[in-house]
């Protein structure tokens, strides 16, 4: 961006591009990967290179929140490092990066675990409710209002 130090890359741009920008920035993208993977590099760095784009790719298909998410992510900014750190330290790149797929692993898990107790609450409430509409008012445990009786005048 001019007059700042903050700087967007040919991805983010290409992401503008609405459909499809964000398959032509998500292809380009796994093509580091598979570069990493041709040199051998283990499957947790391939895994969280993977992870970087799998999320870029999601995130950046929200219109215009996903551009800015792009534009500061940079996926590829962060898997062309991750083979330069496995090229001079490969221990600590490989430790790292199964700290880092553990983590959103669980992170992942968590998620999940919510949805399924949210929607098991949904379909009891349902369930529940669906049960006391075919009892009827006794049902609930209010008796139903006594019948009015006119009075003689």
């Amino acid at each position: 961006m001019p007059g700042t130090r903050f700087r967007v890359g040919l991805d983010a741009l290409i992401g503008l591009v609405p459909g499809i920008g964000d398959l032509i920035g998500t292809a380009l993208s796994a093509y580091i990967v598979a570069a990493a993977a041709r040199r051998g590099l283990p499957g947790s760095v391939l895994l969280r290179m993977a992870i970087n784009v799998g999320l870029e790719a999601v995130v950046g298909a929200v219109p215009l929140l996903g551009d800015l998410f792009d534009a500061a992510w940079k996926a590829n900014q962060r898997n062309v490092a991750l083979l330069r750190q496995y090229a001079s330290v490969p221990r600590r790149a490989q430790s790292q990066s199964r700290l880092v797929v553990a983590g959103w692993l669980l992170v992942l898990l968590a998620v999940l675990a919510g949805v399924a107790l949210l929607a098991y609450a949904v379909l009891r409430q349902e369930t529940t409710q669906k049960r006391l509409r075919e009892r009827g008012p006794v049902a609930t445990g209010r008796r139903p209002p006594p019948e009015r009786r006119r009075r003689r005048a």
